[in-house]
C-alpha cells in the first residue's frame, strides 16, 4: 500500500519538479491608457487561476487610471472615462491581485507588456515585487505551432487556430479567459513531447543558452525557504546578490528561458557556485540583500550598491546660513535624494520661496563688504553681503525653511502654492506647469523624509505581521534599523519568542542626521513593512508620530497635482 503526502499550496503552485497538472497558473490580461509603463496606467485587470485544466478562481475589476483615457484606446476597448470614475485605484487593487497570484506562475500573452506595468505599478506605490515565475503564451506558441498551422501569433488569431471557448475583444477578463484556452491547448501539444513539470516546460522554450543548461545542478542544494542567494564567480567573488521567498525556486529560474537579460546570462555563464542565507522572513531577506549589496558591490547588480552616495540638503553653519547640497547629512537636513538633480531641484524650489541667499561667499555678521546683486534688485535677497539685513532680520527666513524641512510649519509650502495659483490666474500655464511640478516633488521629499526621520528616531520599537499561515514573522527594529528577525508559527506563543529577540537583537548606536545613520534603502524598506500587510506594533520605547504640520497634509494636494486633475494650470 503507497502512502501519498499532502503538498502543500507553495509546492503545488511553484515547485519546478511538480507535474504540470498540480501547478497553478494565474493567466492575466491587463487594459491600459497607451504602451508607455512609466506615462501610462492600468485600466482594467483580469485574471484566471487555473489548476489541472480547472478555473479555481477569478480576479477582474476596472481601475481608475487618474489620467486622461485617449480616444484612440477607447475605440479599441470600449473602456470610458467614465466607466472608470468611480472604479478602485490602482493602490488598493495591486495589493489584491498580488495576494490573489501569491505563490502562482504567471502566465500572459506578450508578457513583457502586462508585467511590466504590473511591476512599474508596484515601484510606483512601492510594493514589493513577488518575482513569479512567468510564462509567455507568444513564446509558447511560437516553440509549439509552425507557419503552417497560423499566420501569427496574435490571441486572436492563436484563439481561432486553438478552439479557444472564448473569443478575445481587448477586455481583460475575456482576453485573459481566451488566454487560458490557448494555453491549455498548447500545454497539450507539448506533453508527448516529455514535458511533464514546470522545469521541462521552461526548458523546452527557445532561448536557453547551453551554459544556462549545465548550471542547472548549482540550484539543487538550496532549501525552498525565504533567504539571500549570492552567485559567486570563479575567484569566489560576489557576482550577484538577489533575495526570494522561495530559495530554490528563484535560482532555478536563471536557468529557464523565463531569463532574458543579456547581463544576467552572461552572470550565469561564469558563476561558480551560489551561496544562500536563509532568514526568518522576506523583510529580513530584503534588508540582509541591501547590506549585502553595500558590502560586496558585486558587478552584475544595477541597484542600491553605494548606500552611501545619496544626496542631502543643508543650511550651511554660517552667521548667514545658504542652501547646500552635501553627502554628509547633519540635523535639519532634507533627503535623502538619489541624485544630485534632484536634490538640487528641490533646494531651488525652497529658495524660490524665501529670501534665504543664494551665493556662496561667507559673510561676516559685523562687517559685511560685499554688493547687492540682481537678486536683492529683483527682491529676491536682502543683500546681507552689503549689511543690508542684520541676523536677526535674516533669522525668520532660516527659521521657514528649518520648520519645513522638520514638519512644524508649512508656510513655504503655502507660498509656492500662492505663486503657482498666480500664475495660473495670469493664465501664464506653461510657467504654472512647471511650478506645479516643482512643488509636487519637493511635497513628495519632505514627505518621504519626515516619514522615515520619524521611524528613525524610535530607539527600538517591536513589529508582528501575520504569516498568512496562523503565525507571525516578528522583528525588532531600532533607528530605522533591522536589529532581529524571527518567527512564531502557529500554536507558539509570540511574546516569549519577541523576548529572546528583543534580548539578542543588535546593538544600534544612532547617528548623525535625519535618519540617525540609518540606510536610506533600509529605512525604506522596514516602513514599507511596518505600514503594509496588516502589521501590529507589539512594544515601543518612544511613540512613533509624524508632526502635526507635516508633508503628509499636503498628499490630497499631491495625489491631484501628480495626476494632472489639480486646477491649477487649466486650459479652459
Amino acid at each position: 500500500m503507497s502512502t501519498h503526502r499532502q503538498l502543500t499550496f507553495d509546492e503545488i503552485a511553484t515547485s519546478d519538479e511538480v507535474p504540470l497538472h498540480e501547478v497553478t497558473f494565474v493567466v492575466v490580461d491587463l487594459e491600459t491608457t497607451g504602451g508607455d509603463r512609466e506615462g501610462d496606467a492600468i485600466t482594467e485587470i483580469g485574471a484566471v487561476k487555473v489548476r489541472g485544466g480547472e478555473v479555481i478562481g477569478e480576479f477582474g475589476t476596472l481601475v481608475d487610471p487618474e489620467r486622461d483615457i485617449p480616444p484612440a484606446v477607447v475605440s479599441i476597448t470600449g473602456i470610458t472615462e467614465a466607466m472608470v470614475h468611480d472604479a478602485p485605484r490602482l493602490d488598493s487593487v495591486l495589493p489584491a491581485f498580488l495576494e490573489f497570484c501569491r505563490g502562482a506562475v504567471l502566465v500572459a500573452h506578450n508578457a513583457p507588456f502586462d508585467i511590466g506595468f504590473l511591476r512599474a505599478g508596484c515601484a510606483r506605490l512601492e510594493l514589493s515585487w513577488p518575482k513569479p515565475q512567468v510564462l509567455d503564451t507568444v513564446r509558447l506558441a511560437r516553440r509549439v505551432l509552425t507557419r503552417d498551422e497560423t499566420p501569427n501569433h496574435k490571441l486572436g488569431t492563436l484563439a481561432r487556430v486553438l478552439g479557444a471557448r472564448t473569443e478575445p475583444v481587448h477586455r481583460a477578463l475575456d482576453d485573459a479567459r481566451a488566454t487560458v484556452d490557448v494555453l491549455h491547448a498548447l500545454l497539450e501539444r507539448v506533453g508527448p513531447l516529455g514535458v511533464r513539470t514546470l522545469e521541462d516546460l521552461l526548458g523546452h522554450l527557445p532561448d536557453v543558452s547551453p551554459q544556462q543548461r549545465r548550471k542547472r545542478g548549482l540550484a539543487d542544494q538550496l532549501p525552498n525557504v525565504a533567504g539571500v542567494y549570492l552567485f559567486r564567480g570563479p575567484n569566489d567573488e560576489v557576482l550577484y546578490v538577489g533575495t526570494a521567498s522561495d530559495l530554490r525556486r528563484r535560482v532555478r529560474q536563471y536557468f529557464t528561458a523565463g531569463e532574458r537579460r543579456a547581463r544576467i546570462k552572461e552572470m550565469v555563464a561564469i558563476a561558480e557556485r551560489v551561496d544562500h542565507v536563509e532568514c526568518s522572513h522576506p523583510l529580513e531577506a530584503e534588508v540582509r540583500e541591501l547590506r549585502l549589496l553595500s558590502a560586496h558591490q558585486p558587478r552584475y547588480n544595477r541597484r542600491s550598491k553605494f548606500p552611501q552616495r545619496a544626496w542631502w540638503v543643508v543650511l550651511t553653519d554660517e552667521a548667514f546660513p545658504r542652501l547646500s547640497v552635501v553627502r554628509t547629512p547633519r540635523a535639519d537636513a532634507l533627503g535623502p535624494f538619489g541624485s544630485r538633480h534632484a536634490a538640487v531641484t528641490a533646494m531651488e524650489a525652497m529658495q524660490s520661496a524665501s529670501q534665504v541667499r543664494r551665493c556662496t561667499e561667507r559673510i561676516s555678521a559685523k562687517r559685511p563688504s560685499g554688493r547687492p546683486c540682481a537678486l536683492h534688485e529683483l527682491g529676491h535677497c536682502g543683500a546681507p553681503c552689503a549689511g543690508l539685513q542684520s541676523t536677526a532680520d535674516y533669522e525668520p527666513e532660516v527659521i521657514a525653511i528649518r520648520d519645513v524641512i522638520r514638519g512644524h510649519r508649512a508656510d513655504l509650502l503655502t507660498r509656492l502654492e500662492a505663486e503657482l495659483q498666480r500664475l495660473s490666474e495670469a493664465q501664464r500655464f506653461e510657467d504654472a506647469a512647471a511650478h506645479r511640478d516643482r512643488l509636487a516633488g519637493l511635497v513628495r521629499s519632505l514627505d518621504r523624509g519626515q516619514r522615515l526621520a520619524a521611524l528613525a528616531a524610535v530607539p527600538e520599537l517591536v513589529a508582528a505581521r501575520p504569516d498568512g499561515g496562523g503565525g507571525w514573522h516578528l522583528a525588532v527594529i531600532r533607528h530605522g534599523r533591522l536589529a532581529s528577525a524571527g518567527k512564531a508559527r502557529r500554536g507558539v506563543r509570540p511574546m516569549p519568542v519577541v523576548d529572546v529577540l528583543q534580548a539578542s537583537a543588535e546593538t544600534v548606536v544612532p547617528g548623525a542626521g535625519p535618519l540617525r545613520g540609518a540606510p536610506a534603502d533600509e529605512a525604506r524598506v522596514i516602513y514599507r513593512w511596518l505600514t503594509t500587510g496588516g502589521t501590529r506594533l507589539v512594544r515601543t520605547t518612544a511613540p512613533w508620530d509624524e508632526p502635526a504640520n507635516a508633508a503628509a497634509t499636503w498628499r490630497s494636494w499631491l495625489d491631484k497635482a501628480t495626476n494632472g486633475k489639480t486646477p491649477y494650470p487649466a486650459t479652459d
